[in-house]
């Protein structure tokens, strides 16, 4: 990130205004660009300049969503997608080869977990797993074709924090690829290229959105890797429409207000559960019992806007449980 504060970024980061100096920034619904000439277009297509070609390509809006998370992030270059999992998979898709292998966090979200167990191997891609506890077994699961180390951080349901400078330092020491997942925390509360991360993933549909309202994910970090995963996206078509990237980067500016709301309240509700007779434990990274509450400090501004814990009775008292609430919505997503 440069010197403008994270805040600052978040806000005033923009693209170049049109012709009619637009305070806002425009929504660009187009599906292509027009060329100068043949000689425009011959040049722009073998990429001997940088310009919007196509919407699945590049879009005005893409870019200033993209260009905030980048300062935010402290990343050198990114690429938008319709959802976070597209990130996920496209990543991995352009990194990785047939035979190749990935280290991974045995506590991850399930459709990243069905990826590396389901998909994955169908191209002969194989990956290994470690416990949040087991971190000192890592470097006995590297392989000669090892390419990729990849971690959540807050994870997701567990909420466990992993040590992600350590980690940093096991992926430069072996040559391999770091990648996080920072979907949990938004670079609001944590930036993971500070700690040796090499390209950043989030579900921009989650909290930075906040709302509800659209679907989106995001790449960022390492430039000649986003190149790569830039030329594999490009050609298959996960790109993020421009509507739900206008919105993103809308959303962006309220984001640090919003973050540190959730963090408040997560943090009583935390603190209320924990003191509660039919709980049987609470898992919130700022609390004291949290297991890695120390790293999570060092790590995270705040502690994220997720509690996990459990209710004492089994199913049935968690479904009860959740049958009986009133004011919150059972949904699939998180972070509206």
């Amino acid at each position: 990130m440069n010197s403008k504060h994270l805040e600052t970024a978040a806000i005033r980061t923009q693209i170049e205004r049109t012709q009619f100096l637009e305070h806002s920034n425009p929504l660009y619904l187009t599906s292509s660009y027009i060329f100068e000439d043949a000689e425009d277009m011959r040049a722009s297509f073998a990429d001997e300049k940088e310009r919007n070609i196509y919407s699945r390509y590049s879009n005005p809006n893409s870019s200033e969503f993209v260009e905030k998370i980048c300062q935010m992030e402290g990343a050198e270059r990114g690429y938008a997608f319709a959802t976070g999992m597209s990130a996920v998979f496209s990543t991995f898709a352009a990194l990785l080869d047939s035979g190749d292998h990935v280290v991974s966090c045995q506590s991850i979200f399930g459709s990243t977990q069905t990826l590396f167990n389901n998909i994955l191997p169908k191209w002969n891609i194989s990956t290994s797993y470690f416990r949040i506890n087991e971190i000192e077994r890592i470097e006995s699961l590297i392989q000669r074709n090892t390419k990729i180390l990849y971690a959540e951080s807050p994870t997701n349901p567990a909420v466990d924090i992993l040590d992600l400078e350590l980690l940093g330092e096991i992926a430069k020491k072996h040559n391999l690829i770091f990648i996080v997942d920072n979907c949990f925390a938004t670079p609001y509360l944590q930036q993971p290229i500070k700690f040796g991360a090499d390209l950043v993933i989030h579900s921009a549909t989650k909290l930075i959105d906040g709302q509800g309202r659209v679907l989106g994910g995001v790449t960022v970090g390492n430039a000649e890797l986003i190149q790569k995963i830039y030329l594999f996206s490009r050609n298959t078509g996960p790109a993020l429409s421009p509507f739900n990237a206008w919105i993103l980067s809308k959303s962006l500016e309220t984001l640090p207000v919003r973050v540190e709301r959730h963090c408040d309240n997560a943090l009583k509700i935390a603190e209320f559960l924990e003191n509660h007779g039919k709980v049987n434990f609470v898992k919130y990274p700022f609390l004291k019992s949290h297991p890695q509450h120390e790293l999570a400090k060092k790590q995270m501004k705040f502690g994220g806007s997720i509690v996990a814990f459990e209710i004492k009775g089994g199913i049935d008292a968690g479904r009860n449980f959740l049958n009986s609430i009133k004011l919150l919505s059972l949904s699939a997503n998180l972070g509206d």
